[in-house]
């Protein structure tokens, strides 16, 4: 393996694994509240632009890395809707009673 993709593929690592403390707090706390739906839908758009992006040039950095990357991105994306969902229908029983 040439140097360049084990530096592509330690970088890669790296922005993804920063994703994880994210997910682990938002899984845990059940709450996605402060996370922007807007900012999140952007960029697992473009997360998922540049997965294209790597298999058509058949980058296995850029398409590892942003493999993951969605896969982490994707599921703070899908928790936010699920417990933004959540939250607005335990306000609505409390309006109700």
């Amino acid at each position: 393996m040439q140097f360049v993709t084990l530096i592509g593929l330690l970088a890669g690592t790296l922005t993804t694994i920063a994703f994880l403390p994210q997910v682990i707090k938002t899984w845990k706390s059940r709450s996605a509240q402060d996370i922007s739906l807007g900012m999140f839908l952007l960029f697992c758009t473009g997360v998922f632009l540049w997965l294209v992006y790597g298999l058509l040039k058949q980058d296995l950095p850029v398409i590892v890395a942003n493999c993951a990357t969605l896969v982490l991105a994707g599921s703070i994306l899908w928790m936010k809707l699920k417990f933004s969902r959540k939250g607005a229908k335990t306000q609505r029983k409390k309006r109700r009673r």
